[in-house]
Parts: structure tokens; sequence; C-alpha cells
């Protein structure tokens, strides 16, 4: 698995990054600590996690699950420095509330380092944009944690892209580092105009364009849409059902026909392959959906191909 640069740092992320949204949480320690140890041997080095996974599980989640999980993982097979850590603050969870300010984000940081076991991370993400807080305040905050080398760099999930450039020119004017990456909900399906996910954003052409012009990272989540393109007992949400999403399944499958590769193998290839281009995270249930995930990897589609699926609409 090739690394690639994360947004203008000198920080060295692998192409796809393991979605750590379930570890100790529906996933045993027998189950996560096999993911990660897959994922290393596959030469992946970037792990995604935040402070509220996963409290929603069960009665007994309270949240911090898989940062405690993660940091159970580094300390028995001794491997802080070969990983990269992505964790993120901002959203709610039992004894913590919504927000991004800077008493929000010192507290919180430091629950998240005791939970992984460590005295850094490496990507610190806004993971929803409070607007109840000046933004001034929330950058410097992580301006702060970067000045006492405890973050190496931070980025923004869920945010819409004149925000992201709000925060730039912010960070520009009081020579701060500005965000590297953004996190979104992204597949190679597209949601129907004007239809949102609750907190979550949906990458759209505004921030591909962000991407293209500053160099930010794009990091997709949820890029296989619960498993919806291959598994028949699940159904699209309704934010993707229509003539668009026909047609560019119709395109999908003709290319797997002729490739051999899986619907969920090409939704990765284009991910990674498009431009601007996206880190997508791997989230899979079970180890043949990793190593369909990996398979990805070994894909090599014509240009007229990925032009295809890139064009493709009703």
């Amino acid at each position: 698995m090739k690394k690639v640069q994360l947004g203008k740092t000198g920080l060295q992320v692998s192409q796809m990054g393991l979605g750590c949204l379930y570890f100790g949480a529906r996933d045993s320690k027998e189950k996560s600590f096999r993911r990660m140890d897959q994922y290393l041997a596959a030469g992946g080095n970037f792990l995604d996690t935040a402070n509220m996974y996963s409290h929603w599980i069960s009665d007994q989640t309270q949240g911090g699950e898989s940062e405690k999980m993660i940091g159970k993982w580094l300390k028995e097979r001794n491997n802080r420095s070969e990983v990269i850590i992505a964790s993120k603050v901002g959203f709610p969870y039992p004894g913590t509330e919504y927000g991004c300010s800077k008493k929000q984000i010192k507290e919180e940081f430091h629950k998240s380092l005791e939970r992984l076991g460590t005295d850094y991370i490496d990507l610190y993400y806004a993971h929803t944009d409070d607007f109840n807080t000046p933004m001034e305040e929330t950058l410097e905050a992580f301006n702060e944690l970067i000045t006492e080398g405890k973050v190496r760099a931070i980025g923004a999930s869920n945010f819409k892209a004149w925000r992201l450039e709000r925060a730039r020119q912010i960070a520009i004017r009081n020579n701060w580092q500005s965000y590297s990456a953004v996190q979104q909900r992204y597949s190679y399906l597209r949601p129907k105009s004007g239809w949102g996910f609750g907190d979550q954003v949906a990458a759209n052409q505004d921030l591909f364009e962000f991407v293209e012009d500053t160099g930010i990272s794009l990091v997709a989540y949820s890029p296989l849409l619960q498993g919806a393109y291959t598994n028949p007992n699940k159904e699209f949400k309704d934010q993707y059902q229509g003539p668009d999403t026909d047609k560019r399944l119709a395109v999908l499958d003709e290319i797997a026909a002729e490739t051999g590769a899986t619907r969920n193998q090409l939704v990765y290839y284009w991910l990674m392959n498009r431009e601007p281009n996206a880190i997508p995270l791997i989230a899979a249930t079970t180890d043949e959906q990793f190593k369909e995930a990996l398979g990805s990897l070994e894909l090599e589609l014509s240009e007229d191909m990925l032009r295809a699926m890139t064009e493709a609409k009703f």
C-alpha cells in the first residue's frame, strides 16, 4: 500500500485508512487486534477514530471504546511510531457536551491521550462545525496543542467548503497551522441535490474545487454506503434513490463484468484515482470484506473506464 502526503504537512499516510469505529464496542479485542494487525501487514499506517466512538452501540458503551482498544493494541505491539493516529472532538457522548470551544478541545484531547496511551496525536479533527463557538477560538486551541508538540496536524470533518476557506484565512492571519485534511461523507454515488444527512456533510463540487485549489487532503468516510453496493438485503438511503444512481450503478456493473472486480473494489479505486483523489476509510466487518478492500489496490483500470465512471450521469 503506497503512502501519500497529508495535505502540505510532512506526514505520509497510507492511501487507504482503517476506520476503527466499532473497535471495543461491537468488535471484540480479538477481532479489533486482528484487523489492525492485518492492516499494518498490508502496508497501512493510518488509523481513524474519535472520542465518542461508539457510545450508541449498547447500554454498556459510553464512548471512548475505540480509542481504548487502539491504546491496548499500541501497548501490546509496541508500535506507536509505525502508525498515524487520527482522532476527533466535537460531537457529544455520555458526560460530554457538543462543541469545539477551547475548554472542550483541551479537556477532550487529554482524555483521548489517556485512552490511547500516547503523548501525542498525529491528526486531530474538529468532528463538527460548531457555529456556537468563534472559529478563532477553535483554531487557537488547536494551534496551542500544535505548539506544545502534542498534535502534529489538524483536520476538519463535516464542514462546508466556505467554512474551510474561512478557517484557512483565519489561520493565515494569525500564522497558525490550517486544516490539513477534511473528512467527509463521500462515495461513488451522489446524493440528490438538496438532500442532507443530519450532522453529516457530504462531499460536493464546491469541496472538490477547494481541495484542488488548496492541496488539503480529502478523507472519505462511509465509502461503501453501509454495504448497499453489494448486499441485496440493504437498500440505498433515500438520498441516493433515483435515475442518477441507476445510471452510475449500470456503469459500475459494466466495468465489473469486464474486469472481474466487485462494485466495492471499483468504488474504492475510483475514490483513490479520480481528481481530486481521496483516502477512503476501510470499515470491513469480516476478513473477506477486508481482503476485498485490499484487492482494489491491485486493479488497473484504463483511463476510459475511469472517465466513464466519473462522467456517468442521468
